[in-house]
């Protein structure tokens, strides 16, 4: 208190702003430029700032994904160990590069940061399963499992 006054540390409005993206991630799998401008209204904070929130974290998405989603870690540990050797056998094998989604909107192919499973790697997520030690076999069998 330099002036007399309270002056809070945290912004409560803002710390709303994650729980309440990630409800709406939960409902729709996407949160759409009518969602963002929604929570924007609703905290009174400007737009961009919710699309900078949806874009620093990998698991908000602003445009719809495919039914599934696979996630191949490209952390460090994941590199080391193969990932980018396990991104290329998902690519030939969905048809896809990453960052995209399949013809049948069956399937979304993604990089992302750790995931936790650096002893595992190369690790990787199918929706909000972990996988690790993937090899090219395990690839071949996960796409042939989502794709029935």
């Amino acid at each position: 208190m330099k002036d007399g006054k309270e002056h809070r540390i945290c912004d409560e409005t803002r710390s709303e702003l994650l729980p309440i993206l990630q409800k709406i991630q939960d409902k729709k799998g996407y949160i759409s430029d009518k969602d963002m401008q929604q929570v924007a209204d609703k905290l009174g904070i400007h737009p961009v700032e919710v699309y900078s929130v949806i874009t620093f974290y990998s698991f908000l998405n602003c445009q719809k994904e495919g039914q599934h989603t696979i996630r191949v870690s490209s952390c460090i540990s994941s590199v080391m160990k193969g990932s980018k050797k396990i991104v290329k056998e998902f690519e030939k094998a969905l048809g896809i590069r990453v960052g995209e989604t399949t013809g049948d909107k069956k399937i979304t192919l993604k990089e992302t940061s750790c995931i936790g499973m650096c002893d595992m790697a190369p690790a990787i997520m199918v929706d909000s399963k972990l996988v690790g030690k993937v090899t090219a076999q395990k690839v071949k069998e996960i796409v042939k499992e989502l794709k029935i």
